[in-house]
């Protein structure tokens, strides 16, 4: 029997501390995790590499980064997309912090 006075709604939270004790790829901005570490909370669109010529893109915000993976927000849904660091070929990185814009081209930030 299932006990539903449970709270199955628990989450686990985590705290990603980065010191002088982390991994030189976390915290050296000449590595790709440490380098995107700066950039969190950013809009961005990034391009993975699928197979041999496959390009598919994802924008959103950049929530959290490890030594092999990032997590980007989505903006329409809200989601969390778990993103292998090793698959990425391009990041475009907005300054701005609004997608899309007046023309509504997808591969302008504004």
């Amino acid at each position: 029997m299932v006990d539903s006075s449970r709270d199955d709604t628990r989450r686990e939270t985590r705290e990603n501390v980065i010191d002088q004790n982390s991994p030189e790829i976390l915290t050296n901005s000449i590595y790709t995790p440490a380098f995107l570490r700066t950039q969190i909370g950013k809009l961005m669109r990034v391009e993975f590499l699928i197979g041999t010529n496959n390009l598919v893109d994802r924008v959103g915000y950049l929530q959290d980064v490890g030594a092999s993976y990032i997590l980007l927000r989505a903006v329409e849904s809200d989601t969390i997309t778990f993103c292998d660091i090793y698959s990425i070929k391009f990041i475009n990185i907005s300054n701005g912090g609004m997608y899309g814009g007046v023309n509504n081209n997808r591969y302008h930030y504004y």
